[in-house]
């Protein structure tokens, strides 16, 4: 039963930093799929460009999805995140394949969940998978138009039917946790818990969030104007599993925002950087000792319970990260009454 698994995850947060997987998205480039790739027989004939849709690959290119998912456990990753960052029917729109965010979900939860099958196989040692939730390509409380500030790309209703059917698939694919995650608008954020939450009453059961924002700049606040804080407090009647920070920055230009979080936070704390900086190419030049040595320093100031990487992390950071943590205690918080 999932209240088992997820009994047994909290209690392996108690004695030990838990650790997340790294990037999907790096590890799929290395395998350089073409556009035919992206197709293959069952979209050889679509009406766009297929090649770039990562999401797609739990349908067209399985084995590799799965296989990622396998290298991260076998490097130390305690929980996958399903290849799901753009499964709502908002983000496949501009593929045309709005249609297909159900089933696109329910591959990549199973895909994973075939993984940490695999691997607890292999090892004995339990695996988690959390169905992630990308923010979209839209924000509800921005205008994307200057010229018209009361515009909106999006609205709450949209977002939260989007995020639904998404979820719909996590569940029927066996996810443990659901992510919300890359958040840089709240008001999204809130849409997709809105969501988990219906969809977890029409199935009958309790799924756990965690909630993950990304500090878009040296700012220090989410797009949406929020800093670290005013996030937490945004969100955090949800009661989240866990809540953090990913992507946006490296771990060492994300310290601060962290240990803000960490100041104020009655929940585990989750925290999933970048591997640095991208260069001028776009591209992550951060070696595996470098980021495992960044965030064994975040374990041993007690900032964190659960840790991993974003873009431009591969195994070896994962390798890296799970060595560094080693033997260091999980950070410590105290739960406070919201009633």
């Amino acid at each position: 039963m999932r209240s088992d698994r997820i009994a047994l995850l909290e209690n392996l947060m108690k004695e030990r930093v838990v650790i997340m997987d790294g990037a999907m998205g790096t590890m799929l480039q290395g395998y350089k799929f073409s556009e035919e790739d992206f197709r293959a027989e069952r979209f050889k004939d679509w009406h766009r460009q297929l090649q770039g849709n990562n999401d797609l690959l739990n349908l067209t290119q399985p084995d590799a999805v799965r296989d990622v998912h396998l290298e991260y456990f076998r490097a130390g990753a305690d929980i996958a995140e399903t290849n799901t960052f753009a499964s709502t029917s908002i983000a496949q729109a501009d593929y045309g394949m709005e249609d297909l965010a159900f089933e696109l979900a329910e591959s990549g939860a199973k895909l994973a969940s075939a993984a940490a099958k695999m691997a607890e196989e292999e090892d004995g040692n339990p695996r988690f998978v959390a169905g992630a939730l990308g923010p979209t390509n839209r924000t509800a409380s921005i205008s994307p138009d200057v010229n018209d500030p009361g515009f909106r790309a999006v609205t709450f209703d949209e977002l939260r039917l989007a995020y639904a059917e998404e979820v719909r698939g996590l569940i029927s694919g066996g996810v443990d946790l659901v992510l919300v995650e890359t958040i840089f608008d709240t008001l999204n954020a809130k849409a997709a818990v809105f969501a988990i939450d219906e969809i977890s009453a029409e199935r009958g059961v309790k799924m756990p969030v965690m909630i993950s924002g990304t500090i878009s700049d040296m700012s220090g606040r989410v797009l949406s104007g929020q800093t670290p804080e005013a996030f937490w407090n945004s969100l955090s009647h949800v009661r989240p599993f866990s809540f953090g920070l990913n992507c946006g920055l490296g771990a060492k230009e994300m310290r601060a925002y962290v240990a803000e979080l960490a100041k104020v936070a009655d929940v585990p704390i989750c925290v999933y950087p970048n591997a640095g900086l991208p260069n001028e190419f776009g591209l992550y030049d951060e070696e595996p000792e470098q980021t495992g040595a960044l965030l064994g320093e975040f374990a041993a100031a007690g900032f964190a319970n659960i840790l991993g990487g974003c873009c431009g992390t591969t195994p070896d950071h994962i390798r890296e990260i799970a060595a560094q943590v080693h033997g260091k205690a999980p950070r410590v918080f105290h739960t406070h009454s919201h009633e």
